[in-house]
């Protein structure tokens, strides 16, 4: 299958591997987040770790959309479902994400709410349009690779006039959360890690492009290399920061040629603007609040806006105390750190968030990794 097989050849991966073995200056260690959870998943997947020297340390970052997203949106999502008459779609992971007290959607839909999975906001736009009768909410989430697909359900709503259909707006932008990660003084008292580059997100980046990482590599002196999802992407893209790193450099540089250009898709960005506008801060799971890191939808499509239509209200709800979540999304600590890791909580029966996505890194792990020895510490809690 073209752009599959061939960059999941075995040979060229031990290739890359031992060139990987060889440039690695053993007298130094190299911390590098991969952001993405699509990265995250594909390194457990494949065994990559396995494959680098021990002083090269992979970190997971907070590159997981349904991971992020704080306690008190879901529960805002519940209260929608509770509505009588309310259709609630949905994409499938969110279904699951465990509240403080253990309620999520699919327990909510067990009680009688009318939850409904879709596979796209198209998926929620053709419901609205069935169920004239029944108000329908959009329970939208995700990085910059899904806020252009709720936008067009926004304008095709509009221009089908159809006054039953809203957007719950959760969506989230990827270089807020990196410039967080790495100034923010209230995410430094939380736990400090150490970060030497960064591999950029795939499907992100084919919506922004490779631009507006240049501000992390020029401002913070990290190098960023983007990277497709394949397990030869991912081990090229290790390769091309250990280089930078050993040379000084810190650059943007794209791995990820096939799909990702400069200047990103710029239909999609004209579109995005179009809709939404940036929210003067917004809370994410493990971060806390942080500042123009997400879109709201502008006054200009107010109608289709569900948290003015309901009146949401902004809940803060803290995680799960045995929950280690945060934690690992900061990259401060590793799924095998938390003690329920694996025990109280599996992908059946999830405690946190990261255990219920594909990309979260729990899940992840526990799906590829869990027998494999705990890792020397490489972090600082304070």
């Amino acid at each position: 299958m073209k752009y599959i097989d061939e960059f999941r050849d075995g040979d060229l991966a031990q290739k890359i591997a031992a060139n990987i073995a060889s440039e690695a200056d053993p007298r130094r260690n190299y911390h590098l987040m991969e952001f993405c959870g699509g990265h995250t998943h594909a390194i457990s997947r494949y065994g990559i770790v396995d494959l680098l020297p021990d002083n090269v340390h992979m970190i997971h970052g907070p590159g997981c959309p349904v991971c992020v997203l704080p306690v008190g949106r879901v529960e805002n999502a519940i209260q929608l479902a509770r509505i009588p008459g309310l259709i609630l779609c949905s994409y499938g992971d969110m279904l699951r994400i465990p509240t403080a007290n253990g309620m999520s959607l699919l327990k909510a839909k067990a009680q009688g709410a009318d939850v409904r999975m879709v596979y796209s906001s198209a998926d929620a736009v053709k419901i609205a349009q069935e169920n004239p009768q029944h108000q329908v909410v959009f329970f939208a989430i995700g990085f910059e690779t899904t806020t252009p697909p709720t936008a067009v359900a926004i304008k095709q709503a509009q221009a089908l006039g159809l006054n039953n259909f809203t957007v719950f707006c959760n969506h989230v932008l990827t270089p807020s959360a990196i410039s967080h990660i790495l100034q923010s003084p209230e995410v430094r008292q939380l736990g400090l890690v150490p970060l030497d580059g960064f591999i950029g997100p795939a499907h992100v980046s084919t919506v922004i492009g490779s631009q507006p990482y240049e501000y992390f590599a020029e401002e913070f002196q990290k190098p960023v290399v983007i990277a497709g999802f394949e397990p030869l992407d991912v081990m090229q893209a290790i390769l091309m920061l250990i280089r930078q790193i050993n040379e000084g450099r810190a650059e943007v540089e794209n791995e990820f040629t096939r799909a990702v250009l400069p200047t990103g898709n710029i239909k999609a960005q004209l579109l995005v603007a179009e809709v939404f506008e940036l929210r003067r801060t917004f809370e994410w799971r493990g971060l806390g609040l942080v500042p123009y890191s997400a879109l709201k939808i502008k006054s200009d499509y107010a109608d289709f806006d569900a948290e003015q239509r309901f009146q949401i209200p902004v809940v803060s709800i803290a995680d799960n105390k045995a929950c280690e979540c945060g934690a690992i999304l900061r990259g401060v600590k590793q799924p095998q750190d938390c003690k329920i890791f694996g025990t109280a909580c599996t992908p059946e029966n999830p405690i946190g968030s990261c255990m219920v996505s594909s990309e979260g890194a729990c899940a992840a792990y526990y799906s590829y990794g869990r027998f494999r020895e705990k890792p020397h510490a490489t972090m600082k809690e304070n």
